[in-house]
């Protein structure tokens, strides 16, 4: 409760409440699981991480007890989607009924009900439930942008402008001198 206070998380839950039809389904840990959390994990998580990991032990519907064994998994959470590095929740019902929540971290088992009442179920379990969107590995950085090769400059040649025909001999000498100058141009330009 400490925590859901801290991150002003209550007023939201309560507003969810009043705003949709499906309900919402809390696992709360004991005070004995956040105990056994390695010392500094809580205090280690920055504003955003506290916010998600308790967002992290809300569902967005109302799960009865009697429907724990037909939930399709993974679950989505308040804190995110299903993806492998978001955060869902799976949920097994053994033989002997009971109800197992899986992080993929961590496995916490249903100790009892706290509260239900057809839209708010709330749930006690046995460890603090450590997402794989702050907890687990990281995921792989995305490749790097294909490398464009640069483009060189093309060689630059010297044409030399169209001339009127001339005719003769004339036009023959004015022809291999245009030529020997564009050749020289085109020479110096390289």
């Amino acid at each position: 409760m400490r925590l859901m206070m801290s991150t002003q998380l209550a007023n939201r839950i309560n507003i969810e409440l009043n705003d949709t039809n499906d309900g919402l389904t809390i696992f709360a840990p004991t005070d004995g699981a956040f105990s056994a959390l390695s010392p500094g994990t809580i205090n280690g998580l920055n504003d955003q991480e506290k916010t998600n990991l308790v967002l992290f032990h809300v569902v967005p519907q109302y799960i009865p007890p009697t429907q724990f064994q037909t939930v399709t998994n993974p679950l989505r959470t308040q804190a995110g989607d299903v993806g492998p590095y978001d955060y869902p929740l799976n949920i097994t019902t053994s033989t002997n009924n009971t109800v197992t929540v899986s992080s993929g971290i961590d496995n916490s088992t249903l100790a009892g009900t706290i509260y239900s009442d057809g839209q708010l179920a709330v749930y006690q379990i046995n460890k603090v439930l450590l997402p794989m969107g702050i907890f687990g590995p990281k995921p792989p950085a995305p490749a790097p942008a294909p490398v464009k090769p640069k483009k060189t400059p093309a060689a630059v040649t010297y044409r030399p402008p169209a001339l009127e025909t001339v005719s003769g001999d004339m036009g023959l000498r004015v022809n291999v001198v245009v030529a020997l100058v564009g050749a020289v141009i085109g020479a110096l330009w390289l």
